[in-house]
């Protein structure tokens, strides 16, 4: 069957487009209209343009199982695809996608991801190094920057833009994109992967034009939109796809909804030149050409003016004379491409040098907002959702968070405390609850809360988070649903499925603190059961001890959070007498490993002063003593240990001596020596600088060492000065100047004093030392 229909061909999101399109089908009064998108989402059409819903938004097409696929279709208001669906709507004329189905655009997309991966594997087998390249010539330019260099434009964009959505003549937009696709089919040389899915989709888009005409529609009264590329071969004198054909394509069982989208993530969409890097300035684009309804010619004062404003927000002030002069200067230069008006690169151009006074970085901020903006689309409620999507919108409203869903990050503080305040338990608890609910959405790795630093660091009952949503954050929570119908019910399958696959002490004790701040309380128990279990058979002190750090973190939480911690307290009891029995054999490492495990020894050493009334703590301070005694263990761990009890007051200044004099004698090689101080100096510093005998003993061993030994002894006593305040170096300084009979203001003054030309030389030197020799 020979036949030809209408075609609009377009480039996705383009305001002329939309623009001149709605005027074609004005007058082509079409009896059907088609446009290119997933065959199956024309079901969601109605609720595109409903009134409540606000552009930009996006049709979400993914997998209903394990692994998942997503596609994402977005519109702006300026999109044609939206246009023309709010035409045919507007004047009840039909409106059908008629792309493929989206089950087959994932079942493509799933065979292809296979493919490369069965590539990389195969190898990685074979381990086959590519062949080293002879001869290969430079790669070509893309054909879109071919035409963009031939056109004499800086990019295809600005090419684009001059040439397409600066030419507002009837007419002029459908025949020049229609010759584009003509050029392009006849001179792309993309992959042939790339070639074979567009002839598979245009031969769909032709059955499908043909079982509509099959159903009574004119050819002639079918108007189709689709991108510039297919427009030339949607005819009848091609073949349609076939019923076998049709049949033998790989497909993916999916769902689909319809979502807001965001002009952040408008900003970033690629493909084949259709994507959008400035998606606030097209709007302007698009308000233009509504409100002149005659071009662009007042879009260089819009965009000027809002950037001129934008600095003036920020608390730079440009006069209207600066804003006049840069409209004068972005016309100018548009006059010299003979271009119809300026375009985006010749309004950046104006922007910098006379706004930004030559400096890109002075606009660089408003630049972004007026080129990309921070519009988000909204949809009614209830409007294709999935059944995690409306569990969220209930989620919000419950716990009053419905203005936080917006595009601009806002910054949330939680007081997890019981409200006294207020009677209702909802009000009492509400920041209790909205901390579960975050900490859930974290887990299930859905972006909208993110935590954010507190000036209450320490303590259990204060939270902060940062808060914006995004696109991604909606496909996230739309994938979240194969986990469960709900965010709770979502998160607790998580929780299980990470214990089932959980091998790590360290990582369950971390469940038990997630499932704490998640309010799931059954999940909390089952990973108290696996901690258990792995805590049996591990003898790792770090490990160890991160877990009854973390066990000791969620007995805290026990009264702010509302529940019972007890049946935890034998666990924490259990894993502080595996860390401590630990401690010994595992300080014997290398020096790579020292500052975990001054972590660790910390984490432990905590756990045993606040629940000294449950655990063990003389045990723990029995292998304090003995890494701390010991001359074969790590010397900056027995440092440190040494520094823990003096920290406790279990060392008197007379054994301290003692201890400091043996360890730093003249014949202690200089790495076991300082190493041993720099462990020591890592805690309490104030009870250090008041212990004249350290300094005195300090000073002795540095003096006893040769220049090679001074050297070696650097690196150690760099380390362990490095973290003093400069107050705490000075009072430091001041020490050693009594000891060698100068009082703490000649000493002081001697500080102050600049470096002579040699001692600058000889720190030169010692910073060029080769320290691993």
């Amino acid at each position: 069957m020979t036949w030809q229909i209408p075609t609009f061909g377009v480039r996705h999101l383009s305001p002329m487009g939309a623009w001149q399109l709605r005027a074609f089908l004005e007058q082509a009064r079409p009896s059907l209209v088609l446009v290119e998108g997933l065959d199956d989402a024309t079901g969601l059409l109605a609720d595109v343009t409903r009134r409540e819903a606000e552009p930009p938004l996006a049709i979400l097409a993914y997998t209903d199982s394990q692994p998942v696929r997503t596609l994402v279709y977005p519109f702006a208001r300026y999109s044609p695809e939206y246009q023309a669906i709010a035409w045919a709507h507007a004047n009840d004329v039909p409106v059908e996608f008629f792309d493929l189905p989206s089950d087959i655009f994932l079942g493509l997309q799933e065979r292809e991801i296979g493919r490369l991966e069965r590539a990389r594997r195969e190898a990685r087998e074979t381990k086959e190094e590519p062949p080293a390249p002879v001869g290969v010539p430079e790669p070509r330019p893309s054909l879109y920057n071919r035409i963009a260099d031939l056109a004499g434009e800086r990019d295809y964009d600005t090419y684009w833009e001059r040439h397409f959505e600066h030419n507002a003549d009837p007419g002029s937009y459908r025949g020049s994109a229609l010759e584009l696709g003509r050029a392009l089919r006849e001179l792309e040389e993309d992959e042939p992967l790339w070639r074979a899915e567009n002839l598979v989709r245009e031969a769909y888009m032709r059955r499908r034009v043909g079982e509509a005409i099959a159903s009574g529609h004119a050819p002639d009264r079918i108007v189709a939109v689709v991108g510039a590329f297919h427009a030339p071969v949607l005819n009848g004198e091609l073949p349609a796809m076939t019923d076998r054909e049709l049949a033998s394509l790989p497909r993916r069982a999916s769902k689909l909804t319809l979502m807001p989208y965001s002009y952040f993530r408008l900003s970033s969409q690629s493909g084949y030149g259709a994507g959008n890097h400035a998606p606030a300035y097209f709007e302007l684009l698009w308000q233009s050409l509504e409100e002149e309804a005659a071009g662009v010619g007042d879009l260089s004062r819009r965009y000027l003016s809002l950037v001129a404003r934008h600095l003036r927000d920020a608390g730079t002030h440009r006069s209207t004379a600066e804003v006049i002069d840069a409209v004068r200067l972005a016309e100018t230069l548009s006059a010299l491409k003979n271009g119809l008006a300026p375009t985006l690169a010749d309004l950046r151009d104006a922007a910098v040098t006379l706004l930004g006074q030559g400096e890109p970085v002075a606009v660089r901020e408003a630049l972004a907002r007026v080129d990309v903006g921070t519009a988000i689309g909204r949809l009614p409620k209830g409007v294709s959702q999935t059944s995690i999507q409306a569990d969220f919108d209930r989620e919000l409203a419950r716990l009053k968070l419905e203005k936080y869903r917006s595009a601009v990050q806002q910054e949330l503080d939680l007081d997890l405390r019981e409200n006294r305040r207020v009677k209702a338990e909802d009000a009492a608890f509400l920041d209790l609850n909205r901390s579960s609910f975050f900490h859930r959405l974290r887990v299930l790795g859905i972006s909208f809360a993110r935590p954010a630093p507190t000036r209450q660091q320490s303590a259990t009952w204060a939270e902060k988070w940062a808060l914006q949503w995004t696109p991604e954050s909606e496909i996230q929570l739309v994938e979240a649903v194969l986990l469960g119908e709900t965010v709770e019910l979502a998160t607790a399958y998580k929780f299980k499925s990470n214990l089932e696959a959980c091998m790590s002490i360290a990582e369950a004790a971390a469940m038990v603190r997630d499932a704490c701040q998640c309010g799931l309380m059954k999940s909390m128990d089952l990973a108290r059961r696996r901690l258990q279990q792995l805590a049996a058979t591990s003898h790792d002190f770090a490990a160890l001890a991160a877990a009854d750090w973390n066990l000791g973190l969620v007995v805290r939480y026990g009264d702010v959070r509302r529940f019972d911690p007890t049946p935890l307290l034998p666990l924490l009891e259990e894993l502080f007498v595996e860390a401590a029995l630990s401690l010994f054999s595992a300080a014997s490492c290398d020096d790579k490993a020292v500052k975990p495990m001054m972590v660790a020894i910390d984490e432990v050493n905590k756990v045993g002063l606040e629940f000294h009334d449950r655990v063990e703590e003389p045990l723990w301070i029995e292998q304090l003593r003995r890494l701390s005694d010991a001359d074969d263990r790590n010397p900056s761990l027995s440092g440190f240990a040494c520094a823990i009890l003096l920290e406790r007051g279990l060392i008197e200044n007379d054994a301290l001596a003692r201890e400091v004099s043996r360890r730093l004698s003249p014949g202690v090689p200089a790495d076991l020596g300082a190493g041993w101080f720099e462990g020591l100096a890592r805690r309490n510093r104030y009870a250090l600088l008041a212990r004249q005998a350290l300094w005195e003993q300090l000073a002795g061993y540095v003096e006893s060492l040769d220049e090679e030994q001074f050297r070696r002894a650097l690196v150690f006593l760099r380390r362990a000065f490095g973290p003093f305040s400069p107050r705490e170096k000075r009072h430091i300084a001041e020490n050693l100047g009594e000891l060698w009979g100068l009082n703490a203001d000649v000493a002081s003054e001697m500080i102050e004093q600049p470096l002579t030309e040699a001692e600058e030389e000889s720190l030169k030197d010692l910073n060029e030392f080769d320290f691993d020799l």
